[in-house]
């Protein structure tokens, strides 16, 4: 097995709680609430992780190029964020609507490393993608 793979596993765990606790509380809050709060404890535990490597001693990169792509990087994961909450809250299952959003999502993905980075795709990949094309236009057609 990849060394690489248990952490990925670990972190799709990680978004499918994430994903699920949005839906949870879609019913009881305004998205732009549920966006702040979940964006105060996210940045909480990366401070804490920051501030563990601070006394640590270990080096933590700095840049321009890098600060401004992950400003990007926030930016569309708090629109999608709030965009999440505004979809759950319009009565869509998790079920349906969090297999459209994160497929969708790694789906344009590849699309962007693809076209914008260069990279490439095996057959086998390619199909892999093609099955999400799949799997969203049917789950978008029962509901």
């Amino acid at each position: 097995m990849a060394s690489w793979l248990p952490l990925a596993l670990l972190t799709a765990l990680c978004l499918a709680l994430y994903n699920f606790f949005i839906k949870l509380a879609s019913g009881h809050l305004a998205p732009a609430v549920g966006a702040v709060v979940l964006q105060l404890v996210a940045a909480a535990l990366g401070g804490i992780w920051l501030l563990k490597l601070k006394l640590q001693g270990q080096p933590v990169a700095l840049n321009g190029p890098g600060l401004g792509l992950a400003v990007l990087a926030g930016l569309g994961v708090g629109l999608a964020e709030i965009l999440t909450f505004v979809v759950f809250q319009r009565g869509v299952p998790s079920s349906v609507g969090t297999p459209i959003i994160v497929g969708g999502s790694v789906l344009l993905t590849a699309v962007l490393g693809l076209v914008v980075l260069r990279e490439s795709l095996s057959l086998a990949q390619a199909g892999g993608l093609l099955c999400i094309v799949v799997g969203i236009a049917l789950l978008a057609r029962g509901h």
